[in-house]
């Protein structure tokens, strides 16, 4: 019960509730009888809009102090609804100062001339107190008024806090703004995320295979253009990851330096060096299909490449690359081979189907026969990518 006695947050509280008093105060010097007259000027100026503000960053500092998360507004009202809450709002803040900054005073007073008068120190400055005049025993509920103080000053702190909560709170403009915010940074995390996992795991498997490779052939030449394969393999690598930790230092780093369809030579080069047979026919004005499909089918070629030579070692891989007018169409295709692993249901292929998915495509992948199929279809034209979004 006497927690609360040694938490500062019930001390910022109860200066809360006295800062309004400081300004009525003021008035009682200039007209005590007009007692009405602050609560009535604070109608005009709850309606200003920065006022909600400056509520909102006291109530954060001194009610719910080291709580980043308190559910109380910071930002200007944005409609009538918000001005009213706050013209209510600094309604309720000037009664519970009121009646604590009366509690604050007077109980104390009763506290003391109860403990004077009960012990025969005179009649006191209370006249109700008078017939308690040399009854020791009332010198017992010289406490009582101290107690009383206790739980006027928790409660009513308490209860601050709640209004605070209520009519403080964010509107509901201001939770959906919040949620959008936090939609986006989560998709953000989930897009870099891929980014490392694609581009990262391909430069990792290309030079863990051609190592392999390069040891078991005992070929110099071999062993030449697989350490060629690998320092082209991990320059790119860091290329990708320089620009995707440039996005989490928030640098201002632009979209096109991200690779597109049209460098997926360099992909289906990479295959071959590491032993993959790779036949491929690309169909169409690549160069035209728009920056974000580009982008993402990029990475989704690059994943599928990256999971036959994981899984299926050197094997023979077709890949079709066809554009046209409305969709773009990916696919890749290699045997199953005997004793192999099929990529699993791990985060590559969630990330293939992500990609679609977003650009408002669509993404196949699993086995076919005796083959493992990839096929995926972005959307190619202004027109659906605007729908998609």
């Amino acid at each position: 019960m006497l927690r609360p006695l040694v938490r500062g947050t019930t001390y910022t509280r109860l200066l809360h509730l006295w800062v309004p008093m400081l300004v009525v105060s003021v008035w009682f010097y200039i007209d005590m009888a007009d007692w009405w007259v602050p609560a009535a000027v604070l109608a005009p100026v709850g309606l200003v809009p920065a006022v909600r503000r400056g509520e909102g960053v006291q109530a954060r500092l001194l009610l719910t102090p080291g709580d980043a998360e308190a559910d109380i507004s910071v930002g200007p009202a944005a409609t009538w609804g918000d001005r009213l809450r706050t013209v209510v709002w600094l309604e309720v803040r000037m009664v519970l100062g009121a009646v604590t900054t009366v509690a604050c005073v007077w109980l104390p007073i009763l506290a003391y001339e109860l403990a004077r008068v009960t012990t025969g120190h005179g009649s006191g400055e209370i006249p109700a107190l008078g017939p308690l005049a040399g009854h020791g025993w009332w010198a017992a509920a010289v406490p009582v008024p101290l107690l009383v103080l206790y739980g006027v000053v928790v409660g009513l702190g308490a209860t601050a806090t709640a209004a605070a909560r209520a009519l403080l709170g964010p509107s509901a403009a201001e939770r959906l703004a919040a949620l959008e915010a936090r939609t986006e940074q989560l998709l953000e995390r989930t897009r870099i995320a891929r980014e490392l996992h694609d581009s990262i795991g391909h430069a990792l498997t290309v030079a863990v295979v051609q190592a392999g490779a390069a040891r078991a052939a005992g070929d110099a030449g071999f062993t030449d253009r697989a350490l060629q394969a690998i320092e082209e393999t991990g320059r790119a690598a860091l290329e990708d990851l320089e620009r995707v930790l440039g996005v989490l230092r928030e640098a201002p780093r632009p979209l096109s330096g991200r690779p597109t369809l049209a460098e997926a030579d360099r992909l289906l080069e990479s295959a071959r060096i590491s032993g993959a047979r790779v036949d491929a026919e690309v169909t169409g004005p690549v160069g035209s299909v728009p920056g974000p499909v580009s982008r993402e089918g990029y990475r989704i070629l690059q994943e599928a490449l990256t999971n036959v030579i994981r899984h299926a070692g050197p094997v023979p891989v077709r890949v079709r690359v066809d554009v046209t007018d409305t969709v773009v169409a990916l696919e890749v295709r290699n045997p199953l081979a005997a004793g192999a692993s099929a990529p699993g249901g791990g985060s590559g292929l969630r990330g293939m189907r992500e990609r679609a998915a977003l650009l408002g495509g669509r993404a196949h992948t699993g086995p076919e026969g005796h083959e493992w199929r990839v096929r995926v279809e972005l959307p190619s034209s202004g027109s659906t990518l605007a729908g998609c979004r």
